[in-house]
C-alpha cells in the first residue's frame, strides 16, 4: 500500500503498474496513463484528475470521494462494485467500461458518455447528467428523483419501473424513451403528452 498526499503529477505513465490498496488525498494529475493498471481497492479523496488514461485500468472495490475526474478515458475499464461520491466527472468517457455494481452518489456526470451501460435498480438521487450520452443506458427500477437530465441522449434509454419524479427533463425527446411504468410527476407528464402533440391546459 502506499499514500500520497497534496502531490501533484504531471504527464506521469502508471500504465500497467500494481497501484491496488493505495490511497490519493487532495492530488493533483493532469494527462497522466494509467492504462491497464492494477488499482484494486485505492481510495481517493479530494483529488482531481484532467485528461487522463484509464483505458483497461482494474479498478473493482475503489472509493472515490469528493474527487473530479474531468475528461478522462475510462474505456473498457473494470468498475465493478466501485463507488464515486459525490465526485465531478464532467466530459468523461465509460465506452464499454464494466460498471456492474457500482454505486453514484450524487455529484455532477454532466456530458459524460455512459452509452449502453447498466445502471438498472440504482439510487441515483440528484446527480447531474446535463447533456450527458445515455443512449441506450439500462435504468430499469433506478431512482432518478432530483436529477438534471437536461438535453440528455435518451434515445432508447430503458425507464421501466424507475422514480423520474422531480427530475428536470427539459429538451429530453420523450418519444425516444421507454416510460411503461415509470413513475413521473405533472411537469413530467405534460412534457410527456406534448411530444405526442397533446395540448394541455
Amino acid at each position: 500500500m502506499f499514500q500520497h498526499i497534496d502531490q501533484h503529477f504531471e504527464a506521469v505513465v502508471f500504465s500497467g503498474r500494481d497501484l491496488k490498496e493505495g490511497e490519493l488525498v487532495r492530488c493533483t494529475f493532469a494527462k497522466c496513463q494509467f492504462a491497464y493498471a492494477s488499482m484494486e481497492e485505492m481510495t481517493t479523496i479530494g483529488c482531481r484528475f484532467v485528461e487522463c488514461d484509464f483505458r483497461g485500468a482494474t479498478m473493482n472495490a475503489s472509493i472515490h470521494t469528493g474527487s473530479a475526474f474531468e475528461n478522462c478515458n475510462f474505456t473498457e475499464a473494470n468498475l465493478f462494485v466501485a463507488k464515486f461520491d459525490d465526485c465531478k466527472m464532467m466530459g468523461s468517457d465509460f465506452s464499454k467500461a464494466k460498471l456492474d455494481g457500482i454505486t453514484l452518489a450524487k455529484g455532477d456526470w454532466s456530458y459524460t458518455n455512459l452509452r449502453q451501460t447498466r445502471l438498472a435498480k440504482q439510487d441515483l438521487r440528484d446527480i447531474r447528467f446535463f447533456e450527458a450520452d445515455l443512449y441506450d443506458v439500462s435504468l430499469e427500477k433506478s431512482d432518478l428523483r432530483g436529477c438534471d437530465l437536461t438535453r440528455a441522449n435518451m434515445a432508447k434509454t430503458k425507464l421501466q419501473g424507475a422514480d423520474l419524479r422531480g427530475a428536470i427533463m427539459d429538451g429530453v425527446d420523450f418519444k425516444a424513451l421507454e416510460v411503461k411504468g415509470a413513475r413521473m410527476d405533472t411537469a413530467q407528464a405534460i412534457l410527456f403528452l406534448r411530444s405526442y402533440g397533446a395540448k394541455v391546459d
